[in-house]
This record gives structure tokens, C-alpha cells and sequence, in this order.
């Protein structure tokens, strides 16, 4: 940074990211500072203070909860609320360069769009309610813990506190035009290899990273049913210490998934089977930890996707249905009916080129207030 601030930009330069979000529309207004606030998963207590504060200076009083949740809760105290959730982690880690950019008419950065778009959809929510106008309970909530091995944390932990007290959950999150209404079902493992170790050369010990090698090229020969889609992924491994060293550990994370809870579990058993039997041919020791556990399955969402539609069709918007893990699966096991919404346009999530349409946000926030307008006027049982 240059000692009195940034250099101006030269003549005819198109504006600075934080002219453009100040002008372009009122969603954009908070979304640079949130997108610029690092929040690496079980890290976000930096925008959890910003999301406070930001509540705050709109006159409201936000709390927060044991699993650093801000929650904004408005509206009459009797009743069953309808809590719209977005998250506050990205997948980017601590030192990863945030910095919002524009290009092409397009704002561009790591988490730009997911979550902090959402974010700030919400944000612009909060500015634009009317709530003495509510005739049921709202609660407005930035939640942790949705991204990578975060398990849910935040929304489960909402969940198992509050659920007699939900009327419907709403994952505000995702790309505008998108309903996810089927949550699938994902288990994680952390799979460690342990063995002797030794020289090279002068060692004749079995490879820990040999037997991840065995393991990693079983897994992948496992059937999974394209119907009910089923999935399997190992996303990271590693181990040993150098080149001349037999490896004395390896590791990997896998990630599991279905549509179907029954498939699921039978693959989770055949995985296991799988790695044990990859141990014992490599003649080394193997431990399994379970790192995550999303609940899949139904979510009672027809009436809020009924709800949705009927917000997406005042608007010219088409509204499409999916199948995904968002923090919506929270709700399952307490059979509180959820829906996962998307409020903005962007691409490459989980990429450090993110982008956003600047444009988009407004429709979203536009397509949100319908919404819980007819969620207000015509309540789920």
C-alpha cells in the first residue's frame, strides 16, 4: 500500500472498484468490504465482526451465538420464525490476496460471489425492511462454518438450539435463479497411513505412501450407481518427508456423497473395506476419522419452492430446481422445511477468479423481498 493511499487512477481509467460498487446499486455498496474481509473456514470471526457492525449501523441489535453465528432476529416475538442464512467462510485460506477488482464489467475475486454476495444481498435486506410491517418473526442470520471440513457448523448448531421456533430455513446462497431443494447427503474421512519408515536405500520398510497409492487406485475402482446419483472423491492427499525417505505416513481426505442416505452408507462401508484392505496389502497401520457428516435427504421444501416460483415469476426470472449440500441439509434431521436460494449471477466459484454481475445483485435482492413478502402473507403449516 502506498504510504498516503492508493496512486489516482490515470485519465480515462475506468473507476476503481469502490466507485463502481457505491454507484452500481445498493447491494453493492457493503460488498467490497465483506469480500476484502478474509474468512477462511473455523477463521471468521474478522467477518463476523464486520457483519455486526454493519447490522448495527442499520439500528438493528445483533447478537451472536457459541458457534460465532450473528443473528439479527426481527419482527413479533410469538410464532415460529423464517430464518434466512448465508455463510460467512470461503474456502480461501488465511493469506490468500481478497482484493476486489473489476474487469469486463464484471467485479472479480476469491469468495466475491460465495458467500459474500449473499451477504451482502442480505445486508441491503436489512437496510431496505420495513420491520414494524412484519406480522410473523424473522430472523436474519450470518452463519460459520459452511465451507470444506466447517461441517455445517454454524447451521447445525442454529438448528439444534432453535428448530421448534423455525417456521421454514432458508439458505440464502448460490447463483440467482437456482433452488436447491433435495440435500445430499456427504460423509468425510481423514485416512492416515502409518509405518516404519526408513532410508531409501538402505532400508527395506513399507511405504505408507505406497499403501495410500493401493488405497487411492481401490476407491476409485468402487462402483457408485449413477442413479441414485452416488459420488466418490479423494480431494487431498500427502506424505513422506523427502525423497530419500520411505515414507513413515500418508494421508488423504475423501469425500462421499448420494442423493440417497442407504447408498451412502453402503459406500461409506465398502470405502472402509476398501482403505483396511489397501493397509494390509502395503503391511502398514491405517486409521479412519469421520471429519464430516451433512445429513441428505428431504426437505420438506415444496411449499417454499411454491413460494419461490411464484417470487421468481413477478420478477421475469426463471426459477430451476437442484440437488446440492448447502446449509439447508442442517434442516433435515429436524424436519423444519428449508430451501437453498441463490441471489446473484457470478461464475468460477472456489476460484481466486470468482466474479460477480454487479448488476445481478439488485434482481436478487428484488426476488428475496418478494419472497418473504408472500411468506409473510401466506405462512407454510
Amino acid at each position: 500500500m502506498h504510504p498516503d493511499g492508493p496512486p489516482p487512477p490515470p485519465p480515462g481509467a475506468p473507476p476503481a472498484p469502490s466507485e463502481a460498487l457505491h454507484c452500481a446499486g445498493m447491494p453493492l455498496s457493503s460488498l467490497q468490504v465483506i469480500a476484502q474481509t478474509p474468512a477462511p473456514t473455523f477463521q471468521e470471526g474478522e467477518r463476523a465482526a464486520l457483519m455486526t457492525r454493519l447490522w448495527t449501523d442499520l439500528g438493528y441489535a445483533p447478537t451472536t451465538d457459541e458457534a460465532g453465528n450473528v443473528i439479527v432476529r426481527v419482527g413479533p416475538t410469538d410464532g415460529q420464525a423464517l430464518v434466512l442464512a448465508s455463510h460467512l467462510d470461503t474456502v480461501f485460506p488465511a493469506g490468500t490476496d481478497v482484493t476486489v477488482r473489476e474487469h469486463g464489467g464484471r467485479l472479480v475475486g476469491p469468495g466475491i460471489g460465495d458467500n459474500s454476495a449473499s451477504l451482502a444481498v442480505l445486508t441491503a435486506f436489512l437496510r431496505e425492511l420495513d420491520a414494524a410491517r412484519l406480522t410473523r418473526p424473522l430472523w436474519v442470520v450470518a452463519n460459520t462454518g459452511e465451507e470444506g471440513l466447517g461441517d455445517l457448523k454454524g447451521a447445525k448448531h442454529l438448528l439444534a438450539q432453535h428448530a421448534p421456533r423455525m417456521g421454514a430455513f432458508v439458505a440464502v446462497d448460490g447463483y440467482l435463479g437456482l433452488a436447491v431443494t433435495r440435500a445430499v447427503g456427504v460423509r468425510r474421512y481423514r485416512v492416515t497411513f502409518t509405518g516404519p519408515g526408513g532410508h531409501s536405500w538402505g532400508d527395506q520398510q513399507p511405504s505408507a505412501l505406497h499403501a495410500l497409492g493401493l488405497a487411492i487406485t481401490a476407491l476409485y475402482a468402487l462402483h457408485t450407481p449413477t442413479s441414485p446419483r452416488t459420488t466418490l472423491n479423494v480431494g487431498v492427499a500427502s506424505g513422506g518427508n523427502s525423497v530419500n525417505s520411505i515414507a513413515a505416513t500418508a494421508e488423504c481426505l475423501l469425500d462421499l456423497r448420494s442423493l440417497d442416505p442407504e447408498a451412502l452408507e453402503r459406500l461409506c462401508e465398502r470405502a472402509q473395506h476398501a482403505i483396511k484392505g489397501a493397509a494390509r496389502q502395503g503391511g502398514v497401520s491405517v486409521r479412519i476419522d469421520q471429519v464430516g457428516d451433512r445429513p441428505g435427504g428431504d426437505l420438506h421444501a415444496d411449499d417454499l419452492l411454491r413460494l419461490a416460483r411464484a417470487a421468481a415469476t413477478v420478477g421475469g426470472l426463471e426459477l430451476r430446481t437442484a440437488s446440492s449440500s448447502t446449509d439447508a441439509n442442517a434442516a433435515a434431521p429436524h424436519h423444519v422445511a428449508a430451501i437453498a436460494l441463490g441471489v446473484y449471477t457470478g461464475g468460477n466459484a472456489h476460484r481466486e477468479d470468482e466474479w460477480v454481475s454487479p448488476g445481478s445483485l439488485e434482481r436478487g435482492l428484488k426476488f428475496l423481498q418478494r419472497f418473504v413478502r408472500l411468506y409473510q402473507d401466506h405462512p407454510i403449516a
